[in-house]
């Protein structure tokens, strides 16, 4: 087994009962936690028109956490791209940079509401029966098509964008983006421009991608490190690995591919503790899935209240089955089994529970247990 980092990815939850404010404090507090446990990152996600997500903006989430910290790198997953310039971004994670240099992860990625992309030729990993070679769970691919005639999503772009702005092509942006951090950015028309601060950061950029379609092209083809979401579209994660290693060119970045492959985990001392942990991951993930925004987090007692359809469990049954819950020994074996499948670099944990203490408690006992396995909490 090779030596696999471990990093955090944040959407600062709030859970029901409590505020936005405690939500962030806990946040906060979590990362200084995985500091001191010695984990490599520590990422916030974009969501928006959530009540129970408070992570709006990551990098503002970045410059309150930067202050609180002092060694662990972090970073967003991920900016989204489609209602912003390439300029604001690299304007804010230079400002960023300018107090807490080389500590930044800049995590690039398309607007929340578009399904995945198709890749552009089928690739070769078998899934027989909803199991990878090695036995991981890789459910149906979920179809996301549906959230296009959300109304609220409608409505969220319409909040985000200017009056008759166009989002810029994806590809383009990403090179802008590039370009600007580098000095070298030219217009069509010859004129130059100059970030400051933001020219020369040292931030390390990231592509997100739930499959192997233009996400993950546009990340190998300029030799970026890519990110896959194991925890937002498992039916997708293997596609979206091995697109972006077919598509890997190498660059003055990487030499080789290197790929971050996300999962959703709730850790306990013994499994049924971690599944009375868990038991609001289920309805939580039908608010989003709905469409109708991340509800707060409820208590295991709030979500065994809820009724359930055979359409809610339809739409959340793809997370549910491939949600890492129990024991520290059970969940990391269930980690390395997605590292083998999909040959991570390094994984990223998302954990959610109603209580801040439980949350800390998880992140704890599998770093504990990571590192009697021998992992370290170096990345490349």
């Amino acid at each position: 087994m090779p030596d696999i980092p471990l990093g955090i990815l944040d959407l600062v939850p709030i859970p029901s009962g409590s505020t936005a404010a405690d939500a962030l404090r806990n946040s906060i507090d979590l990362a200084q936690q995985a500091e001191r446990l010695g984990y490599a990152r520590y990422w916030f996600a974009e969501h928006h028109l959530n009540p129970g997500v408070a992570g709006t903006s990551p990098a503002v989430v970045l410059a309150l956490t930067a202050s609180a910290t002092s060694t662990i790198r972090l970073g967003s997953g991920a900016v989204q791209l489609g209602h912003r310039t390439a300029l604001s971004t690299v304007e804010e994670f230079g400002l960023i940079d300018a107090l807490h240099p080389g500590r930044l992860d800049l995590g690039l990625g398309r607007s929340g509401g578009r399904p995945p992309g198709a890749p552009k030729t089928p690739l070769p990993t078998a899934v027989v029966d909803g199991r990878a070679p090695n036995g991981l769970r890789v459910p149906p691919r979920f179809s996301f098509e549906y959230l296009l005639g959300s109304p609220r999503i409608a409505l969220q772009r319409k909040l985000l964008l200017l009056p008759g702005a166009e989002s810029q092509d994806y590809a383009e942006q990403i090179d802008d983006v590039l370009a600007l951090l580098a000095g070298t950015y030219r217009s069509p028309e010859g004129i130059e421009a100059h970030v400051v601060p933001g020219e020369g950061a040292e931030v390390e950029v990231w592509i997100l991608g739930s499959s192997g379609g233009e996400s993950a092209e546009v990340a190998g083809a300029r030799g970026l490190r890519f990110a896959a979401n194991y925890h937002v579209s498992p039916g997708t994660v293997l596609e979206a690995a091995e697109g972006y290693r077919a598509a890997f060119k190498p660059s003055g970045i990487l030499e080789k591919p290197y790929v971050s492959v996300s999962a959703d985990v709730v850790v306990a001392e013994d499994d049924g503790t971690a599944r009375e942990l868990a038991t609001g991951y289920g309805a939580w993930v039908r608010s989003i899935r709905t469409a109708e925004g991340a509800i707060a987090f409820p208590t295991p007692q709030e979500a065994r209240a809820h009724t359930w359809t055979d359409e809610d469990r339809a739409l959340v049954q793809d997370r549910v089955d491939t949600q890492f819950v129990g024991s520290p020994t059970r969940v990391a074996d269930q980690l390395e089994q997605l590292q083998e499948a999909t040959g991570a670099d390094e994984l990223l944990i998302t954990t959610i529970t109603h209580g801040h203490p439980d949350r800390v408690r998880s992140y704890e006992l599998l770093a504990q247990e990571w590192r009697r396995r021998g992992h370290s909490s170096q990345s490349s």
